[in-house]
């Protein structure tokens, strides 16, 4: 029986992810991969025995309260890396490169990315897109930084593709589709993440490519699984897209809590005399010199 490099315990590297592509028939060899946006989220699922934690820039969207990640700027995600870094042992660190950051020339973007291993220590960073990304994934790699690649459905080109629709529909769209992932692949990307793209394309790209695929929205047939962990955990307040579990109703169980909370507040019945402090022996000899004098 092969064994799966860091399927269980040990450090989750790159090289070892890459390795699990090779021992695919083995259900221990999915590569599972959640988001996460601060120190007590990346704690908990990296203890979980999660694989890969990705800072993505959907904390715009889900943490800061934006209506896309566009305006998420690069000291923000990584503000927000250096805290899930701080909580992460096991699990590698990706982050996500946010819009503006690796559009402009390769040598600023090179810059940015540096910022993101040495400032914030991320382990790996992800850009979105694909034959166009061909010369920026190459520096990156060269600079010895390792990158997840992301086709498909880009959150950051909405305003390109019209909106948050699937990808790959069409056969000029699935080619095209094809042709990034192997772009992706023929750059350094150690990885690719496939969202909102159709099973059987996503199965296709899967057999094709020697490196991992990681769906959201693509199918069971990937390498690995990804989801944002708001999700996961019904933390969010708008729908949640076709391809989410919802494994919890995280955001009832805060709601119920706090009204809880401000009922017994109300109520007198917190703080209880047991979750108070008591002064002891000091207050008791305050009122014997009150009554000595």
């Amino acid at each position: 029986m092969s064994v799966v490099p860091n399927a269980g315990d040990g450090k989750v590297t790159v090289p070892a992810l890459v390795q699990r592509k090779s021992a695919a028939d083995s259900p221990s060899a999915k590569i599972i991969c959640l988001t996460a946006y601060d120190y007590p989220t990346a704690r908990l699922v990296d203890e979980a025995g999660v694989d890969v934690v990705l800072v993505g820039d959907s904390l715009g969207m889900v943490v800061l309260g934006y209506d896309s990640t566009l305006p998420v700027t690069l000291d923000e995600m990584i503000h927000h890396t250096r805290a899930v870094r701080r909580g992460t042992r096991r699990a590698l660190v990706v982050a996500d490169m946010p819009y503006g950051s690796y559009h402009t020339d390769t040598a600023e973007s090179l810059r940015n990315a540096v910022r993101f291993v040495k400032e914030a220590g991320a382990e790996a960073v992800k850009v979105e897109g694909g034959e166009r990304r061909l010369e920026l994934i190459a520096r990156l790699t060269e600079a010895e930084i390792p990158v997840m690649g992301h086709v498909g459905l880009t959150p950051q080109s909405m305003n390109a593709l019209g909106g948050y629709r699937v990808q790959g529909k069409t056969p000029d769209a699935a080619e095209q589709l094809l042709r990034d992932a192997h772009a992706v692949e023929a750059a350094g990307a150690f990885a690719v993440v496939l969202e909102a793209v159709p099973r059987e394309l996503a199965a296709q790209i899967t057999r094709e490519l020697q490196i991992p695929t990681i769906g959201i929205g693509a199918g069971p047939d990937c390498d690995g699984q990804i989801l944002v962990i708001n999700d996961l955990l019904g933390l969010t307040f708008a729908p949640a897209p076709k391809f989410v579990r919802q494994y919890a109703n995280v955001g009832e169980a805060i709601s119920n809590a706090v009204r809880e909370y401000c009922r017994d507040v109300r109520s007198e019945n917190f703080p209880s005399d047991a979750e108070s402090y008591h002064s002891g022996e000091v207050l008791k000899r305050r009122k014997l010199m009150h009554i000595d004098c």
